[in-house]
């Protein structure tokens, strides 16, 4: 499971004007904002953006200053590899170790949306067993039963991260993620391609495949 929610994506408007800084052509920008203040890609300035995109990392610089913030709520065994992309990415997440005895444990409180029935009984098994620890822990504070939640704590359990990265963080993901085995990352490299311009910015790889 991951739902992904309340994405913002900044300062293309800015990040084009970089892009033409190297060659002096602010004149033939023709960007403009619509009516509820989105920035528009011109023609001129979106052909310039392609362009250089799908030239390679050192001449599309520009996409690193295109910031992406989104809240993602999935599994500790996804976010262990989305922490395999720290360069450019930050995350301030929801705190387990303050936090993990706060609300009762519940099914929803875990990505089981594949198990089979043997592993939804052992998953039922094991959320029993922390309820009963955050139970005792919140009417002792006695931390044996504290260190039962975080060490027995599946990898199924879900958390909620604000994430901040960059379109070039993005294309190095997606072409990474996209056949990986884990559904989690289908969904999240869908959720790339539906970003303002993935399909010219982002999907450089498979831009430069269609033209050979």
């Amino acid at each position: 499971m991951i739902k992904i929610e309340r994405t913002s994506v900044m300062n293309l408007d800015n990040a084009i004007r970089g892009a033409r800084n190297p060659m002096n052509s602010w004149g033939r920008s023709d960007s403009t904002y619509d009516e509820k203040g989105a920035f528009i890609l011109g023609p001129n300035d979106l052909n310039l953006a392609r362009q250089l995109a799908v030239s390679g990392s050192d001449h599309r610089k520009y996409l690193r200053m295109v910031f992406v913030s989104v809240d993602i709520t999935a599994p500790l065994y996804w976010w262990k590899e989305y922490d395999t992309y720290k360069v450019g990415t930050v995350a301030n997440s929801t705190s387990t170790m303050h936090k993990i005895h706060a609300s009762p444990f519940s099914r929803s409180d875990f990505s089981c949306d594949r198990m089979s029935e043997g592993a939804l009984a052992c998953l039922d098994n094991v959320i029993a067993y922390l309820e009963e620890a955050r139970m005792r822990y919140n009417d002792t504070k006695d931390k044996v039963h504290w260190h039962d939640m975080i060490q027995l704590l599946p990898a199924s359990y879900n958390q909620m991260r604000t994430c901040t990265m960059n379109y070039e963080n993005l294309i190095n993901i997606y072409y990474a993620r996209r056949g990986h085995k884990l559904p989690e990352w289908h969904v999240f490299c869908e959720w790339i391609e539906n970003l303002p311009y993935a399909q010219q910015l982002i999907l450089v790889k498979r831009e430069d495949a269609a033209k050979k």
